[in-house]
């Protein structure tokens, strides 16, 4: 069982300036909290105990908000990026800091009421990721699901949801740097070893300031 997680909040938030001008993007508020805080609060209610965050623009603001995790009975670690190293490369470089086992990772800027619980199983082959019905800013989805397995063919795709639990074998011959983990996820999907689950709660992509907007007339902020 895994209890080591990967929070993503390293972006700059460029389609919601203003906004994110002042406020790093995680630290909007959605809901009664901001958008980081709901995802350490699920993570520790699943068992999770140690939580990686990597951090880029405004750093400085997150570490101050969220301090060592003690509020919530976690401790939360920081992995710096001094220019921004995309998915890939940004998890690489935290890896020191995820233990040996399976890991879970989660964008900053979605809202969810996925529980992370479901993600403390066994790993079957490489990765596991969470898939979701494919939203209007994304019609075509990106993955085929068939039973428990991400299989590359053609058919109908859902959306990759930004959660996953990963095996550090995964960026097995990875080198530091900056890189996406689309190419690498689609590579060991080809060698069968990546599985999957279809979520159909509540999920949002927050990338827009309007977006926003509509969510916190909808569930508060």
């Amino acid at each position: 069982m895994s209890t080591y997680a990967m929070i993503l909040a390293a972006g700059r938030g460029k389609r919601m300036l203003p906004l994110t001008e002042q406020t790093p993007k995680p630290l909007l508020s959605l809901a009664g909290s901001a958008l980081i805080v709901h995802h350490i609060k699920a993570l520790a209610q699943s068992g999770i105990k140690d939580i990686v965050i990597n951090l880029h623009h405004l750093a400085e603001n997150i570490k101050m908000a969220l301090g060592n995790g003690e509020n919530w009975g976690v401790k939360l670690h920081y992995s710096l990026e001094p220019d921004l190293l995309e998915t890939g490369g940004g998890i690489f470089q935290a890896l020191p800091l995820l233990g040996h086992q399976p890991f879970i990772v989660v964008s900053a800027d979605i809202w969810t009421d996925y529980n992370f619980s479901q993600l403390q199983k066994p790993l079957k082959g490489m990765a596991h990721l969470v898939l979701v019905d494919n939203p209007p800013h994304h019609p075509l989805g990106d993955f085929v699901l068939k039973g428990e397995d991400i299989i590359e063919q053609d058919g109908p795709k859902l959306n990759f949801g930004n959660i996953g639990l990963y095996s550090p074998q995964l960026f097995h011959g990875c080198s530091p740097g900056h890189f996406p983990l689309g190419p690498l996820l689609r590579r060991t999907i080809q060698a069968q070893q990546v599985t999957g689950e279809h979520f159909t709660g509540r999920w949002h992509n927050i990338g827009t300031a309007l977006q926003l907007k509509g969510l916190q007339q909808q569930y508060g902020d």
